[in-house]
């Protein structure tokens, strides 16, 4: 797979982070424009989520229909004129409307980006590509929390949503101008009567299945740090808020790192190695987090070493166990990628909510969640290689 259609699909997968991440500086100036509270204007983030689980499941089987071209294309469109009427939206509910239809468009790059990396590329060479796109995914909590932060102090709030629309644009002519078709023509184009089938079929599969939630819970652990991290770093050990961003920054580096030494890797080693060792790295990690945090330190940096640890060993879980299930789908591949990411957005989305749940005013429901997570992870992937063994055998 050339550069060029790298950079395209990292820009597509980038719509989903960079649209929840970019405009959480201005949750302040939109409760004020609004005259409301910033507990209502989260319902924005939550119609968001709600618009990325339902719209991942539709672009599957769409996509296995019609090919890979015309839903991204329809999508970045979508995602487009929403980002335009979010930045013109006249109140509280209407943003919310559009926020959900912003996800609806927004999700077409996450599914078909993947689909289209399994119709050009075996498992290792799937396994290499995510991991490039590792970069753009971990840059994104970098850098869009810093340049909305900016706008918004600098033009205002109505701003991000601009350069959202204009960032979609772009991707939607480089999509037209540079992206083909790359469904090959003798995959069976599937009718969307049997969408429900097709998504019953990736069930039963249990090779699908172990890695997408093998990925998935892996993934829980990282929303669990994002959700736990701004209490224990600001409130609980007084880091200032304007620092925070250099400490979840430095982690987001991690990932990157490891991303692009997995990619490496990958010419010696297979995905599944890669993957099984890692799950392994990440609950050992995991649990040497744990044991600090219940010995409640008085300095934050005892916590900071295994922390890093667990968020950069995703680095190399998420890509690997992404290409595992995604091989062999062929053309049911857009399904498979919908499941996929609908399976591990909604299982990374509970482990947020069981951190608040846990609330105890320490850091310990943060490092038993992602404890928790590596344990799964594990079994998880020890399962799927047995099954995949057993497979082999006969």
């Amino acid at each position: 797979m050339n550069f060029r259609t790298i950079l395209i699909l990292g820009a597509l997968s980038a719509f989903g982070p960079l649209a929840i991440d970019f405009y959480l500086p201005g949750f302040p100036a939109m409760a004020k424009a609004f005259g409301t509270d910033e507990q209502h204007i989260q319902l924005t983030l939550a119609a968001y989520f709600l618009g990325l689980s339902i719209g991942q499941l539709a672009y599957g089987p769409i996509a296995d229909r019609f090919g890979r071209r015309v839903p991204l294309l329809s999508g970045v469109a979508l995602f487009t004129l929403a980002s335009l009427a979010c930045a013109f939206a006249p109140n509280l509910e209407a943003l919310i409307v559009a926020r959900f239809v912003q996800a609806l468009g927004g999700c077409a790059g996450m599914v078909l980006s993947r689909a289209i990396v399994s119709d050009k590329c075996d498992a290792v060479g799937s396994a290499k590509v995510f991991s490039q796109l590792m970069l753009v995914m971990g840059l994104a909590p970098i850098l869009a929390p810093m340049l909305g932060g900016l706008l918004v102090n600098t033009w205002g709030w109505q701003w991000i949503f601009g350069l959202l629309t204009l960032f979609s644009a772009l991707c939607g002519a480089a999509v037209f101008l540079g992206l083909p078709e790359s469904m090959p023509a003798h995959h069976p184009r599937q009718p969307l009567s049997g969408a429900l089938g097709q998504y019953v079929r990736l069930f039963k599969d249990p090779m699908f299945l172990g890695n997408a939630l093998t990925g998935g819970i892996a993934m829980a652990g990282m929303f669990a740090y994002v959700a736990g991290s701004p209490f224990v770093f600001i409130k609980l050990y007084g880091v200032p808020a304007e620092h925070y961003g250099w400490l979840f920054g430095s982690n987001a580096a991690g990932f990157i790192l490891v991303a692009q030494v997995n990619a490496r890797l990958l010419a010696k080693r297979g995905p599944v190695f890669l993957l099984t060792r890692a799950v392994w790295v990440y609950l050992a990690a995991a649990l040497c987090l744990l044991a600090v945090s219940a010995m409640h330190p008085a300095q934050l940096w005892p916590l900071l070493i295994p922390l890093f640890i667990c968020i950069a060993s995703l680095g190399c879980i998420i890509p690997n166990a992404s290409a595992c299930a995604m091989n062999g789908q062929g053309a049911r591949a857009g399904s498979a990628s919908a499941l996929l990411g609908c399976l591990q957005f909604s299982v990374a989305a509970g482990s947020a909510s069981l951190v608040g749940a846990l609330y105890d005013g320490s850091a310990i429901p943060m490092a038993l969640v992602i404890s928790g997570c590596g344990v799964l992870a594990v079994v998880l992937s020890q399962v799927t290689q047995w099954v995949r063994r057993t497979r082999l055998a006969h």
